[in-house]
């Protein structure tokens, strides 16, 4: 009989090794003899470690040598020994102090007085933890190690590849179910459960955070979602989505209109194609991120709106954990100048964005998959065209 708990693992042992190798090369790079890692995402990366508790700090301690010792809360060890082969468990109780647990893992695994990273730009290590660390007594060299392990996690092994379609897929179910549900009279509540229901029976678990439904009251509102309210006949209404699968998140967005559309959007929606199309022929290996938000941003002066910019026009997204589906403490975007290198398996959150301008609004937004030839749009399945309900 087969074991489930190895069925159930994310990643094999062959993948996890080949991920650590490439963070000792990291480590060497940098001149350190180790990093003490509290990103979710990072954490799950290079233990397969997969679970809400999360919420809690965590603290996985990595050699040079890649070893490693996870410290956390105890009441973890169950969940810890069913998924984790390649890391030894360091539990506190909950009145113990996180501090002495990292300071027993930094002991045994050499690096007590040594040249040790810590992630400053972590959300879920507090000063408070951050401060204990620190104050070793050893005489430890301590430097700012953020985003050294969040770098390793932007371009995609094959198997990564293949649990992002399968999340763009669940994604594409839940939002066409979504569209389904979205009539005059249809409270957000309605148009939400039904997303949730195809989005899980597609194979999804749960996103990073949201969906998020708007009516045209809050259409502005870029963090908030349903809550009660009913759409009404001329509303736009905002849906911004995401699906998980194996904790790989799948966004994607489109604004519909129910009963009627204003004038104009034909106009607006066309500009919102040529947008996504003009950001997806960008994205080939080799070019910069910039390039892609200038190539989006000419689509718009076509349109006359030259002076129309954005933050960005998209952002790199992959393993994503609570209380986001970006991936971490940051957003890695393709923002106006950027010139982050784009390679093959980077997976992008991209955005073509027309609302508050003197065209009529409209926006899409999709999961897209850098390939040889350029973007590869994975959230194919609903329309870009206009959804009027």
């Amino acid at each position: 009989m087969k074991d489930l708990n190895m069925i159930n693992k994310p990643f094999p042992q062959q993948e996890l090794q080949e991920r650590v190798a490439r963070a000792r090369t990291v480590l060497e790079r940098n001149d350190l003899d180790g990093i003490l890692i509290s990103v979710p995402e990072s954490i799950y990366y290079l233990t397969g470690m997969d679970h809400w508790g999360f919420f809690a700090a965590h603290v996985l301690i990595l050699n040079r040598d890649g070893k490693m010792g996870l410290a956390c809360r105890a009441m973890e060890k169950i969940t810890f020994d069913n998924q984790v082969e390649n890391a030894t468990f360091y539990g506190h109780k909950d009145h113990e102090e996180l501090s002495d647990y990292v300071h027993q893992a930094m002991k045994d695994l050499g690096l007590w007085g040594g040249r040790v990273g810590i992630e400053k730009r972590s959300l879920f290590l507090t000063p408070r933890h951050a401060e204990r660390i620190q104050d070793d007594g050893a005489g430890t060299r301590w430097s700012d190690a953020s985003g050294l392990i969040d770098d390793l996690r932007l371009v995609k092994s094959p198997l990564e590849m293949s649990y992002t379609r399968k999340a763009a897929h669940a994604v594409d179910m839940g939002t066409l179910a979504a569209i389904e549900a979205l009539k005059d009279g249809a409270s957000d509540y309605e148009v939400s459960a039904a997303y949730h229901k195809e989005m899980i029976l597609a194979g999804s678990e749960y996103p990073g955070f949201g969906p998020f439904f708007r009516p045209t009251s809050r259409l502005g509102e870029e963090h908030t979602t349903w809550r009660g309210e009913v759409f009404r006949s001329g509303d736009a209404v905002f849906m911004e989505t995401c699906a998980a699968y194996r904790k790989y998140q799948a966004p994607m967005g489109r604004l519909a209109y129910v009963g009627s559309a204003p004038a104009g959007i034909e106009a607006s929606v066309d500009l919102a194609i040529r947008g996504m199309k003009a950001i997806c022929e960008a994205l080939k290996p080799g070019n910069e991120a910039g390039q892609a938000y200038e190539a989006w941003h000419d689509v718009a002066a076509s349109a006359g709106l030259n002076d129309y910019h954005r933050h960005h026009c998209g952002y790199l997204v992959g393993i994503g954990f609570p209380p986001s589906w970006t991936g971490g403490s940051m957003v890695t975007s393709l923002f106006p100048n950027s010139t982050r290198k784009i390679e093959v398996g980077m997976v992008v959150h991209a955005h073509s964005w027309f609302t508050n301008t003197s065209v009529a609004d409209y926006f899409i937004s999709n999961t897209v998959m850098v390939t040889e030839e350029g973007g590869e749009i994975l959230t194919s399945q609903t329309p870009e065209t206009l959804i009027l309900c």
